[in-house]
């Protein structure tokens, strides 16, 4: 049986008003909205993360919400961030907005035969994820975090991800196609409410002006992610451009987050 545990995380710092106060507004009644093809990960972190009086599958403002909690709004992401854009830049004009995201710190993988119902195997996965992953998604609107209705809440988890074996697209993956991701545990979590919190998660920024090659190398990754960590903190304000060295671009450290 899959064991759902957060460590040091107290569900009673949650202080929004119970859903039975709130003012309707825009919200429509709930009228069994189908989630029959709704993905295994989604639908086991909403019931994970759901409380007594929360509201699940509401429209509000025309767009469909996962859990409603008082006046707060909970989206569940668990990857591709571009496809919430339009949703959330709408909602955050009117609702505070909360968008959890699911990052695997470990990961076992679970590999089927052609009949979806023969084990292959399953072994644990070398990769691990870290917080800075959200970075690989946050480029699709960075600018939300500077909004005061606007938070993120990262889950560090251990999941299983099922792949089955397909003829059809030997060309992917040596012939293997993820059918679901499950979840096993909820490790941690982090709530990010403002870009100097998101800053928080990085080891300090090199001395001086510095290019994306400079913070690849003091985040310990490639070049490609931190041209997108850096795309996303430019447009949050955390650094400025500041000239150039030959074609790289030099950034710094913007006073207000110093």
């Amino acid at each position: 049986m899959t064991t759902w545990l957060v460590w040091g995380y107290d569900r009673s710092v949650d202080h929004e008003k119970p859903a039975s106060n709130r003012s309707a507004g825009s919200r429509q009644p709930n009228q069994g909205i189908s989630t029959y093809n709704e993905k295994s990960l989604h639908a086991a972190l909403k019931a994970w993360y759901a409380q007594p009086g929360d509201e699940i599958e509401v429209p509000v403002d025309g767009f469909v919400i996962d859990i409603v909690r008082g006046s707060l709004l909970v989206e569940i992401q668990t990857r591709n961030f571009s496809a919430l854009k339009r949703k959330l830049g709408q909602l955050v004009e009117r609702h505070p907005v909360r968008l959890i995201y699911p990052i695997a710190q470990e990961k076992w993988l679970l590999r089927l035969a052609e009949d979806g119902k023969t084990s292959l195997g399953r072994r644990k996965s070398p990769k691990r994820g870290s917080y800075l992953q959200v970075f690989e998604e946050l480029v699709s609107f960075p600018g939300l975090l500077t909004r005061t209705n606007f938070a993120l809440e990262l889950l560090l988890i251990q999941e299983e991800e099922i792949r089955r074996r397909s003829q059809k697209r030997r060309w992917r993956r040596k012939g293997w196609v993820t059918e679901e991701r499950r979840l096993l545990e909820v490790v941690e979590q982090r709530r990010i409410e403002t870009p100097a919190e998101l800053v928080s998660l990085l080891p300090p920024f090199p001395e001086g002006p510095f290019t994306t090659s400079d913070l690849a190398r003091t985040l310990n990754k490639p070049r490609r992610f931190a041209q997108k960590a850096a795309y996303c903190l430019r447009e949050m304000g955390v650094i400025e451009a500041r000239g150039k060295q030959g074609n790289a671009i030099l950034y710094v450290v913007a006073e207000a987050v110093e």
